[in-house]
């Protein structure tokens, strides 16, 4: 544990995959052909204390949705890039846009498509029901599967590695 806090203490931005992180990975849809999907509150609030403790999240997905784009607009989150399966591609035209280097960068993703960013990065993360394969390497796995406390628990992750976690609690004494 103390290696991946080492890794988590230089992160300055944290980067979502959506179907199995933020969500439980299923895919609802109604007869009329309307998508659904469920994001957990304790999630959102881990995504804004990370925000607020000055460290960047963004999403890359490999699905169009604009459930996910209004979630992202809720909680703040600027940096959204729909319709890639080419993760790895997207996160590095992220990188440059954001001008910051691998070594800052955290991906918490759950399946193959994530993989590649994963392995790319300082701190790789998956989610406690990701592929068995994908967990083999990343360098953390929460314990709260995806869709119900991943996220907060990456966001703490990195939060205790930097510092900022106790006064983030601290404001709601």
């Amino acid at each position: 544990m103390q290696e991946v806090l080492a890794k988590a203490k230089s992160i300055k931005l944290l980067v979502l995959d959506v179907d199995g992180v933020l969500t439980d990975g299923k895919l609802y849809f109604s007869n009329t052909g309307d998508e659904m999907k469920a994001f957990s509150t304790l999630d959102g609030q881990g995504i804004k204390m990370l925000q607020n403790s000055g460290v960047t999240v963004a999403i890359i997905t490999g699905r169009q949705s604009e459930l996910v784009a209004r979630r992202a607009k809720n909680l703040g989150i600027n940096h959204l890039i729909q319709g890639r399966e080419d993760k790895l591609v997207a996160l590095d035209e992220l990188k440059q846009e954001l001008s910051i280097d691998y070594d800052k960068i955290a991906f918490l993703g759950d399946d193959l498509p994530d993989l590649p960013a994963i392995r790319k990065v300082q701190l790789g993360i998956t989610v406690a029901n990701g592929h068995s394969f994908v967990a083999e390497h990343a360098d953390w796995k929460t314990e709260a599967t995806g869709g119900n406390g991943a996220v907060r628990e990456a966001c703490e992750l990195i939060m205790r590695a930097q510092g900022t976690l106790t006064k983030a609690w601290e404001q709601y004494l």
